[in-house]
């Protein structure tokens, strides 16, 4: 069953490289009393996932920032090396939370697994984005094909704010 607008997030630790070394995040430590935007995409590194989706909510970051939004985080079923990469070489590091949901446990909690073996990467996250309010999901938005971000972009995002 798919999360939905109005349930509560499953329980969840995350591993985050920061600049200090990698730490551990909990879903309560993130998203308690707090808005908070996250995001989910298939994988680091890929090509929709870095040339399209990421750089949007960077680079509308502060804009979210100025409409209420506390923290905003991006996971991925990768281990936490890579997504510590990924926010270095992207210049995300320390700008938002780059979250390892390394064995996929959020994102099946979440309904929001997809089995992408057939283009070489196992199994994922779904593409999509959603505004949590206190650990309550506010919005949700899943994209169709892991190869688009219209609906999950920082854009849609924005509207919804």
């Amino acid at each position: 069953m798919t999360i939905a607008i109005g349930d509560t997030l499953p329980k969840a630790t995350f591993k985050e490289k920061t600049v200090d070394g990698t730490v551990e995040v909990t879903g309560e430590e993130l998203f308690a009393g707090k808005r908070v935007v996250l995001f989910g995409v298939p994988g680091a590194f890929t090509p929709t996932c870095s040339l399209n989706h990421l750089p949007g909510y960077l680079e509308n970051r502060d804009a979210m920032l100025a409409r209420g939004i506390d923290d905003i985080a991006v996971v991925a079923v990768n281990d936490v090396h890579v997504m510590g990469a990924w926010a270095t070489t992207t210049g995300g590091m320390g700008k938002i939370h780059f979250l390892s949901d390394w064995d996929a446990s959020f994102v099946k909690a979440l309904g929001l697994d997809v089995d992408l073996s057939a283009g070489t990467l196992g199994l994922r996250s779904k593409r999509f984005s959603m505004l949590v309010e206190d650990g309550v999901v506010k919005s949700l938005n899943v994209e169709e094909s892991p190869g688009q971000a219209t609906v999950s972009a920082a854009a849609t995002m924005l509207e919804q704010i």
